[in-house]
């Protein structure tokens, strides 16, 4: 059964007009029409959250290419253009340095000085051999070796106490600090002071705590451990801090030796031993001494190791750099040898001859370059004449080594010359200029300059920080200090030009006044991420990591330097660049070398109060100076560039305009400021659970609540500075802000710059309060709150990121589901929900809502009315409250409120509020009715209204919920008692009501379908509603039970016409029905039809009869083939399937029954009664299908063993073919088939069976006698062959039979003979006719009788 499906709905042509988000009116309003009617197609807005993380995610991922250190000071240098990436040769040796002469602009300042305590100075004057000193930066302290005893203080205290080690029995030569091996020493031992002496080397337990006063407390403790080192004079000790192996050498030899330890002495191993790694090996990569030269005794002066690469590093004090190969099996390999003329030779590659490279220097220091930070850059070595030479070793073929292989080659990389000029130290801050030693504009690096000859030591630290510490010229026995730090902010400016980056440094010259003893990073190491690409870009963690400080000890204190962060030297630089009046000088130079986007993210970093500088007291504080954040304030807003609309490179034109435009610079740097802020929280999980050693559940933050804090205070202080500042940033100013365009492109591109902007501004509001509802997570008992939820939620929360909870409709979704468990578990312990949920709602109002907080209030009063008792009027009260409330909300209620307010609805018999709750919430949920028009239209398959209805159905099967509780509460109570509606009856009757009144066709339409999926079909019958109809019948088009539903719905009506016709579509549909089936259907619908009822149309009754009737005698024709084929022999069993299901279904057309099944098949009878239906009436056909018909039951006949006689079988063909026939004129024409079946009982069974059996045949049928008499006579007058001669006699003795039989039949009753007496006249002569044709004396008899009868009632 089909029906026409409805036409689809054509697309309005410009509905649905892009336009951007959150915008104001004005801007909303202009500018989007004339882009509506160039689209196409609708695109769908991206919410600006979504639109800002974007923006956000692409600020992450440009600073994450930040350059690694191999592309600019390798021989591969990569270019980075705008859209291309180029590879340079770049030339090996570099000198670009800016040394700062002015406070302004150097990269590091100097913020104050410990002295060294005045009891150290006590031991001192008593040392009588040595004194050594250096630092631990780990814990803020500091120590001094004197003679035998080790001295450890807090130099960050003013007043510290001295922690001594005096066990040692000789003269202590060296002191290092180490991390020890796991699980060797207890938790505490966070450390382990390695003490050489000259007799032996000690170990000594460190543990640490955290003081009242902010700095570190330590501990030693005697390990008893300790390895005998006589006559090595051990000076240099190195530890690594992956493995806790410890390595030291002596001035003795330039052996390396391994100092190991275990837990306990075991068989063939003492606690404590000493390896040397060296000898043998050592013995094989040595060139062969002559006898007799003398040769001074080379020593290890340092040693360095590298743990990413299990690699280490000795420097001999003939300048020869070795690389030893840690292996985990507790052996070391020395794996290559580079001696200083190998070193040399390297450079030769590179540059022209220099004497500051030459055999008569020496390399006074060496540094290890983690794998982390550069990936073939593997060790940078410092010369005394102040010259940097970065090597990379090599394995195989030339690949870098990794933490598995061993290098085996090492080649010079860069050398990095000293700058040009004479060392100059900063001039007084106060100084109002900001001049600075430019790069050097010469085409040649400077291969000469002996600015750093002098070099006494240096030292480098990630990512860049270089320390060289200069012998001063003019105050003896005191260092100059020149410190360096790469110039960050110009490497990671893309380069648009074609020349190579040439790794720029910021440098100045500090006096120390003293000598250096040691030096050492007091803060973690600088690392924006975890490989090499993106390792030293600072600017992306200067307000997320801590500022680094480098410590530097002299014979006078502790010198603590700060290196300045881009922030910082922006906001000297506009303290001391002359105000106002030299702001855009000083914003040009910023501009020219840095870019604007970073210069605008500065500025705005500045303004918000994220610049510190060193105070005159020497303490570090914010720069709050008003005419400092006035200018930068300045900067951002009058220097943040413009957006650009491209408006003539546009081809694709079916998106809206305002896409195209790109932000200005000022949004990329405002995108950059909040991702730099959001760094350590925005991917970051924001719970992470643990079980704790008793089995316990914890969970803790990844981030620390301090730092949560601390960022939403900066995003607070940047959201208050735009809000400031709205009317006067370009794109975040009101409508007035259209008044100042001149043409539409400015428009389109204000439009653009607007939408950006503002997605931005929303995304800040986001992330405050999303750290503020996370604060209140760990407020309010975590754990038992994650507990609380359901499987599901929980594990979102564990994968969820703070990105994931502000940016994204999950997170919005989880957040919702994290409130509900706070509020439901403060409900638990006693508190008022009113007043959790309003200050979840102050604290974190989009997590929060006003609609929350009246769904929390309506949750309440459902509670409150629970606890009243279900039968009070005070229940009823509170429960009707409710249901307004949840009313108001409905749009708001999620589905597990939806489900918890109905399950206490149901409870409670509040079932018609239930019902009334159920339906608004499904409208709400689709207030475009997009799930009807989905139903319409046919429900098609992928069509996103489904997922509006399926929304809506969530809701309806909550109200069929309430119906089975209604249903089973009526075992409970009945509806009346004596005759009376009881309480219960009456609240079941209004959730009746409520249903059967309710307008919702969604839920009407989904409501019987329940009633069908659950075999309440009888009660869909029963319902008094107009959608009953308009649901029975769209439905039947693809399903037949629900045809049939509707037929006994309109027959349950008295709408008998209507069901017939549905009955008669079914009879002709596509269903899998049977044909038997098919045949009930018709004549029911027959039955139907023939009922009359008043205001039927008698025509239109008609004509559906006809019609029906038609098709079931087509109907009854295929039934008949259909048995005849399922018996039939000649079918094969394969085929016989396949007849059967083409049969046995849809009523086939008669031309297909005939010319493919019943012809062929010889089923005559069948082709005759297919001539009847088909008004077929060409006699011909008709008398050779008889013919036929007679000689196929006579050849049936003879093929049986046993069976009727032939005779038999055709007279019960013919017999039952009339009968089928009703004696037709034109089928079943008695006056050709009396005369054929006389033949044929004359030829073939001229001796079976009675005289008589051809006419008893048509006796049997009823054929008039007159019909019979006639067509004899004319066969006894016609003499047609074979009747002829004495065979004459056998029609003879037929007509004599006929008019016998034809005489008693019409005397019966007061009858006359033969109906009249003119026939009674003619019969009279007929039979004295034949009785001269030969009868046999028995029929002469008859006839003879009969005539004598005749002629005795005619006188």
């Amino acid at each position: 059964m089909s029906y026409m499906p409805q036409t689809p709905q054509k697309a309005l042509p410009g509905a649905y007009v892009q336009t951007p988000a959150h915008q104001s009116q004005a801007l909303t309003q202009q500018g989007q029409v004339s882009q509506a009617g160039a689209q196409k197609t609708t695109v769908e807005e991206i919410p600006p959250t979504a639109r800002a993380a974007k923006a956000v995610n692409e600020a992450f991922w440009e600073e994450s290419r930040y350059p690694e250190l191999d592309s600019y000071i390798g021989r591969e240098s990569r270019v980075r253009s705008v859209k291309v990436v180029l590879i340079a040769m770049v030339e090996g040796i570099s000198s670009e340095y800016e040394v700062s002469t002015q406070s302004g602009w150097a990269p590091f300042q100097k913020t104050k000085t410990y002295p060294i305590p005045d009891r150290i100075f006590e031991q001192y004057n008593r040392a009588q051999v040595s004194t050594i000193m250096g630092l631990f930066t780990d814990f803020n302290h500091a120590w001094v070796a004197i003679d035998n005893a080790l001295y450890l203080w807090d130099y960050t205290h003013p007043n510290p106490d001295l922690v001594s080690f005096e066990d040692a029995s000789h003269t202590i030569t060296a002191v290092r600090l180490v991390i020890p091996r796991a699980g060797v020493f207890v938790p505490s031992i966070v450390r382990l002071l390695v003490v050489a002496t000259t007799a032996d080397i000690i170990l000594v337990g460190m543990s640490a705590q955290t003081a009242s006063h902010g700095g570190r407390t330590v501990a030693l403790y005697s390990l008893k451990m300790s390895a005998p080192v006589k006559g090595l004079d051990v000076d240099v000790i190195e530890g690594s801090d992956a493995s806790g192996r410890i390595f030291f050498s002596g001035r003795c030899s330039d052996d390396v030796y391994e100092f190991t330890y275990q837990q306990e002495e075991k068989w063939f191993t003492n606690r404590c031993a000493k390896i040397n790694h060296t000898t043998r090996g050592y013995s094989t990569l040595t060139p062969s001494l002559f006898f007799g030269q003398k040769v001074q005794q080379e020593h290890v002066v340092q040693m360095v190791i590298d743990d990413s690469r299990r690699l280490l590093y000795t420097l001999s004090s003939k300048s020869t750099i070795r690389t030893f190969f840690m292996r985990s099996n507790s052996t070391v390999d020395l794996v290559i040898n580079k001696p200083l003329g190998q070193i040399l030779s390297n450079v030769g590659h590179m540059t022209s001859q220099t004497e500051l490279l030459t055999p008569a220097m020496k390399i006074v220091s060496i540094s290890a370059i983690t794998a982390k930070e550069a990936s073939k850059t593997n060790l940078v070595a410092s010369t005394s004449s102040g010259c940097r030479i970065f090597m990379s070793a090599t394995s195989a073929y030339g690949s870098s080594p990794s933490s598995s292989t061993a290098p085996t080659s090492m080649q010079v990389q860069h050398v990095k010359f000293p700058p040009s000029g004479n060392p100059a130290p900063l001039q007084n801050q106060s100084s109002q200029s900001s001049q600075l030693i430019q790069y050097s504009t010469t085409p040649a690096v400077n291969t000469s300059s002996r600015a750093l000859s002098e070099t006494r030591s240096a030292v480098r630290y990630a990512p860049g920080y270089f320390l060289t510490f200069v012998v001063g010229e003019q105050q003896p026995g005191t260092d100059l200090l020149f410190v360096s730090g790469p110039d960050s902010a110009r490497i990671a400016q893309p380069q648009i030009q074609q020349t190579p980056v040439k790794y720029p440094e910021l440098a100045l010259w500090i006096s120390l006044g003293s000598r250096a003893e040691d030096v050492g990073l007091a803060t973690g190491e600088v690392s924006a991420t975890s490989s090499p690409v993106g390792f030293g870009n600072e600017l992306a963690v200067q307000f997320d990591c801590p500022t680094p400080e480098i410590a530097v000890l002299t014979n006078t204190g502790v010198h603590m330097l700060r290196r300045r962060r881009l922030v910082d030297i922006f906001a000297a630089a506009l303290r001391l660049g002359g105000g106002a009046e030299g702001l855009e000088g000083e914003v040009n130079k910023f501009v020219r070398r840095y870019g604007r986007g970073e210069v605008a993210s500065t500025a705005l970093a500045v303004a918000c109060g994220q610049a510190f500088d060193v105070t005159p007291d020497s303490r570090l504080a914010r720069i709050s100076d008003p005419e400092v954040l006035e200018l930068a304030r300045k900067c951002f807003i009058e220097y943040g560039g413009k957006p650009e609309y491209p408006e003539n490179s546009i081809h694709d034109r079916t998106n809206p305009a305002i896409d195209f435009v790109r932000p200005s610079p000022r949004h990329s740097g405002m995108a950059r400021y909040i991702s730099r802020l959001l760094r350590s929280i925005w991917k970051a999980p924001i719970v992470i659970e643990r079980q704790n050693p008793t089995g316990g559940f914890t969970v803790s933050s990844v981030v620390g609540l301090g730092k949560l804090q601390d960022i939403s205070q900066d995003l607070i202080k940047l959201r208050e500075f735009l809000t400031a500042n709205k009317s006067f940033i370009e794109g975040l100013a009101g409508p007035e802000a259209l008044g100042n365009v001149h043409s539409k492109r400015e428009e389109v591109s204000l439009q653009g710059e607007h939408r950006a902007l503002h997605a931005l501004a929303v995304l800040i509001d986001r992330f405050i309060e999303g750290i503020s509802f996370v604060l209140v997570l760990y407020d309010e008992k975590i754990e038992e709150t994650i507990l609380s939820l359901a499987n599901e939620p929980r594990q979102q929360l564990r994968t969820l990121s703070y990105e994931g909870l502000c940016t994204t409709e999950v997170g919005k979704l989880l957040a919702k589901d994290l409130v509900k468990a706070i509020v439901n578990r403060n409900i638990v312990s006693g508190s008022n929900v009113e007043t959790v949920a309003e200050a979840l709602r102050r604290r974190c109002g989009s997590f929060c809502s006003a609609d929350d907080v009246v769904i929390f209030k309506a949750q309440e009063f459902v509670k409150r009315g629970a606890a009243a008792g279900a039968d009070s009027d005070v229940c009823r009260d509170y429960l009707n409250e409710s249901l307004r409330l949840f009313k108001q909300v409905a749009g708001s209620l999620s589905m597990e409120q939806l489900q918890w307010t109905i399950g206490q609805y149901v409870a409670l018999q509040f079932y018609a509020a239930s019902i009334q709750l159920c339906l608004d919430k499904a409208n709400e949920s689709d207030r475009g009715n997009r799930a009807l028009t989905w139903i319409q239209e046919g429900r098609p398959q992928g069509d996103k209204r489904s997922e509006a209805f399926e929304g809506r159905k969530k809701c309806y099967d909550l109200v069929h919920q309430v119906i089975l509780s209604i249903e089973g509460s009526r075992t409970e109570s009945p509806d009346m008692v004596d005759g009376h509606l009881t309480l219960s009856g009456k609240r079941r009757e209004e959730a009746a009501d409520e249903i059967d009144t309710a307008d919702d066709e969604v839920f009407q339409t989904d409501l019987y379908d329940w009633y069908l999926q659950s075999n309440r079909a009888d009660q869909l019958l029963e319902v008094e509603s107009p959608y009953v109809i308009t649901y029975l019948q769209r439905r039947s088009s693809d399903n037949v039970a629900h045809a049939d539903l509707l037929w006994r719905y309109y027959v349950q009506k008295e709408r008998y016409q209507d069901a017939a016709v549905v009955q008669l579509a079914l009879a002709k549909s596509r269903f899998a029905l049977s044909l038997d089936k098919r045949i009930e259907y018709l004549g029911n619908a027959r039955t139907n039809a023939s009922t009359s009822r008043p205001g039927i149309v008698r025509s239109s009754r008609s004509e559906i009869l006809r019609e029906v009737s038609d098709l079931l005698e087509v109907a009854n024709i295929q039934s008949d083939l259909v048995q005849r084929l399922r018996s039939d022999d000649r079918i094969t069993a394969e085929r016989r399937p396949e007849v059967m299901e083409e049969l046995d279904g849809a009523i086939l057309p008669l031309s297909v029954l005939f010319n493919t099944y019943c012809e062929p098949a010889f089923y005559f009878d069948l082709c005759i009664l297919i001539y009847e239906a088909a008004d077929h009436r060409v006699g011909s056909d008709i008398k050779a299908t008889w013919q036929n018909l007679l000689e196929r039951a006579h050849t049936t006949a003879e093929e049986l063993d046993q069976g009727p006689a032939p005779y038999e079988m055709v007279a019960e063909s013919v017999r039952s073919l009339g009968n089928k026939l009703g004696l037709s004129e034109t089928m079943f024409p008695v006056t050709e088939l009396l005369p054929m079946l006389k033949r044929y009982a004359h030829n073939f069974q001229h001796e079976s069976g009675p005289e008589t059996w051809v006419l008893d045949i048509f006796i049997d049928l009823q054929v008039p006698f007159e019909t019979l008499y006639g067509t004899l006579e004319n066969m006894f007058y016609n003499d047609e062959a074979p009747f002829q001669g004495r065979q004459r006699r056998l029609v003879a003795n037929d007509i004599v039979y006929i008019a016998k039989m034809w005489f008693q039949d019409s005397m019966r009753g007061s009858g006359s003979p033969f109906g009249g007496e003119d026939n009674a006249i003619a019969v009279s002569q007929m039979l004295h006719m034949v009785m001269q044709s030969g009868l046999d004396e028995r029929r002469l008899e008859e006839c003879q009788n009969l005539r004598m009868r005749i002629e005795n009632l005619l006188r």
